[in-house]
């Protein structure tokens, strides 16, 4: 059991579904390229030692791999939040994701979930929208969001989860779901691409925790990237700082309901990321990053194709 409190949590604490979770987290969508459970497993740990006991994570990364070590090395930490992903599952050649968005496959997810996590209930289930026209989708996957919706309720109601997180959703998906409790929203969102202000605002005012993906750009090939801005890499010289820990640590500062989950499968680079909680930029500099322009060109197009308003 660790001994850390709301002081000393890597970016201080959030309450996300009842449970106080560290500002930092992290992802562990990068651990099944190591391959061996005992090296992901020594990721996991060191994160947990420095503080951090926000875990995100999805029975799709690695087919069950990072749920698995999740299980094995921190499943039975009390203060540890363990949040999963449902929407997708497992894909093959170009594609390592493919959707999954039909109520049945929602549900048989969360059973996927539990089996690999070892578990007989989940905390935070965010699920992944594909809305209908965002995305190339067969038609068995144009699925209404309310019956989507309907069938997490259900299985909350079930006791199979505790609490409902959203992501990749619009601004009208996530006003018409708030009366169902929405803990938390994963929407792409980074200094140099921010179309979803206004949802961060709704979260902001619900007191939901806004948890965007790719705070650091660069998700898909050609999107922008924001440790290529040169504000960023100009605070980041001054403070002796990388540009990636003043990307994160702007979010932090940026929405007091932020929270990054920055992953990686370096303990060096973990440590970095962790470092980012004690990082303040005066008033001046926020001002400075504050200002960084959106991203243009074919980053900008592929940020737009990421991002629904």
């Amino acid at each position: 059991m660790s001994n850390f409190s709301k002081d000393n949590r890597p970016g201080g604490t959030y309450v996300m579904g009842g449970k106080e979770v560290s500002r930092v987290g992290y992802g562990t969508m990068q651990l099944p390229k190591l391959k061996d459970e005992s090296k992901a497993r020594a990721v996991i740990r060191r994160a947990y030692e420095l503080g951090v006991n926000h875990f995100d994570t999805a029975d799709f990364y690695g087919d069950g791999f990072t749920n698995r070590c999740l299980a094995d090395e921190i499943g039975k930490e009390p203060d540890a939040v363990i949040v999963t992903k449902i929407g997708a599952k497992p894909g093959n050649g170009i594609m390592p994701m493919i959707p999954a968005q039909r109520p049945e496959e929602l549900r048989q997810q969360i059973e996927d979930n539990l089996r690999s996590l070892k578990t007989d209930h989940l905390g935070i289930v965010n699920f992944r929208r594909i809305a209908p026209g965002t995305f190339p989708l067969k038609p068995s996957q144009k699925v209404n969001f309310d019956d989507q919706m309907a069938e997490l309720i259900k299985m909350r109601d079930e006791g199979k989860i505790e609490a409902i997180g959203l992501s990749t959703v619009s601004l009208k998906e996530l006003e018409s779901a708030l009366p169902a409790g929405i803990v938390c929203v994963q929407n792409q969102y980074n200094i140099t691409s921010r179309s979803q202000e206004s949802i961060l605002d709704l979260c902001r005012k619900e007191g939901i925790a806004w948890v965007p993906y790719f705070p650091l750009g660069g998700g898909l090939p050609g999107s922008a990237k924001v440790t290529e801005d040169k504000t960023v890499q100009a605070v980041a010289k001054e403070m002796g700082l990388s540009p990636a820990q003043v990307g994160l640590a702007w979010i932090l500062q940026h929405a007091e309901n932020a929270l990054i989950i920055p992953g990686t499968t370096s303990i060096g680079h973990l440590e970095q990321n962790v470092a980012v909680g004690d990082i303040r930029f005066d008033e001046d500099t926020m001002r400075r990053l504050d200002s960084v322009p959106p991203a243009k060109g074919i980053g900008a197009i592929i940020n737009r194709f990421m991002t629904r308003k």
